[in-house]
Formats: C-alpha cells, structure tokens, sequence
C-alpha cells in the first residue's frame, strides 16, 4: 500500500472508534480514550517507516501519563518500524495480539452472500446494541464498542432481524476514502448460518451508495471463523500489527 494509504487507513481507524481526546506527536496518531478498545487507547505511526526517535517516544509516554492512561503502541510488522520495535523493547514493552489489516473492494464484499442484505440503519438502536452484550460476549467490552461505534462521525449500521430479534451486526465507518468494518457480531447460538455474510453484504451496499469502493478491516490472527469469511468477501492482508505495553 502507498504511504497516502497507509495514513488515510489509520486516520481512518481512528475515526471509527471515536476517541474523544487524540494528538499527533512526530508522524504518530494518539488515541486516547480509556477503555476496553484497544484502538482508542494507543499510539499508532502514520508511515511505516520511521524511527525509534526516543525523544518521540517520550513525548508519547508524557501525553499518555497526562492523560491518565497506561502508554500503548499499535505498531505494524513493517521492515521500515525496526528501530521503534527495537526501542520499545530496550523500555520494557511486550507485544501481543497479532492483528492484520485487509482490504477488498465493495462490489466483491456485496457478493459474499446471495440472501438478503441487512437490514442498514443510520443509527444503531437497542437491539442492535443488545447483540454486543449477549451470551457469549464481554458486556463491559459490549457496551465500550457500542458507545464508541455511535459516536462514529460517518457511519450505517446493518442487522439481521428475526421476529422481534436481532441475530447479527455490524457497522462500517466512512471517511479518509475508505469504508472501514466494525463490530461484527453473531448471536453465539445462531453462527454459521451465513448472518454474518448478510451484514457484510448490507454494509457494501451502504458504502456503494455513498460511491466508496475500498473497504478494510482488522481481524484477529487467531480470528480463523473470521478470516475465512473475509477471504471470501475478497479480502487480502496488507499489513500486521501487534500492541505494545508494559502491562
């Protein structure tokens, strides 16, 4: 990906979790909005080839420390972010959660499923809100995911209703040239039914109407249910990423 998509891409991400406080600090983004989502809690570099600059570094820690949070990094595999992994290691930091980012083109995340699309909302409403705190869900993390993806400044929010309930959701974020999908979830006791292919698809018509044909997304590596779906809806890995702390 070129340089001005992999900043428009962060930007991005950021955007759709909404962080109420962020800063820039020598080419990196800080999202700073205490919580579960660990994409508003970090540090994330708008190029993937800059330095292990310390006094950069510093500056991080010191808006994290004012801010009353625990510094973080999201931080690509990228040859050109050697020296930053390196510094970080020398600090103390780990790294985990192996995260990719993949792209696809909304025409090909239509055509992942032939049933009906979801139905999409332009704001999110109780049952679908419901699904994020639902058996088999964090309802602390639900709850943080649900107010952060309303506070979205672009977004459509797609469901998959049965009788009086919803059974799966999404949410895809718009800006910076992307469509970009969040909190996608199936109601544990209705997966593998294809819902979720409803969703992806709802959410591709929401962003073809707006006249956006790149979409991404960042799935867990360990993620394998999900991967496969996204494979299917054309998507492709760009990058990988880990989160850095101390904790």
């Amino acid at each position: 990906m070129s340089p001005e998509g992999i900043e428009a891409v962060e930007r991005a991400t950021v955007a759709a979790v909404a962080p109420r406080r962020t800063a820039e600090i020598g080419g990196w983004l800080l999202a700073l909005e205490p919580g579960t989502i660990r994409r508003a809690a970090s540090a994330a570099p708008l190029a993937h080839d800059l330095p292990g600059d310390p006094a950069v570094l510093d500056q991080i820690e010191a808006a994290f420390a004012e801010a009353g949070m625990a510094p973080a990094f999201r931080l690509a595999d990228a040859p050109g972010l050697e020296g930053v992994r390196a510094e970080l290691a020398r600090r103390g930091y780990r790294f985990e959660q192996p995260t990719l980012v993949k792209t696809a083109d909304a025409a090909a995340m239509r055509a992942v499923s032939t049933a009906q699309p979801a139905e999409v909302l332009e704001r999110p409403d109780a049952g679908w809100a419901k699904v994020f705190t639902g058996e088999g869900f964090d309802p602390v993390d639900g709850a943080n995911r649900v107010a952060a993806l309303t506070r979205s400044p672009d977004a459509a929010y797609g469901a998959v209703r049965e009788g009086e309930g919803t059974l799966a959701v999404g949410a895809a974020a718009f800006g910076h040239g992307w469509a970009s999908v969040h909190g996608m979830r199936t109601a544990r006791d209705r997966r593998g039914e294809g819902l979720a292919g409803r969703v992806l698809a709802g959410l591709a018509e929401a962003a073809q109407a707006r006249g956006i044909d790149k979409v991404f997304l960042q799935v867990e590596e360990a993620n394998a249910p999900a991967r496969a779906l996204y494979r299917r809806a054309g998507f492709e890995r760009v990058w990988r990423y880990f989160y850095w702390s101390r904790g």
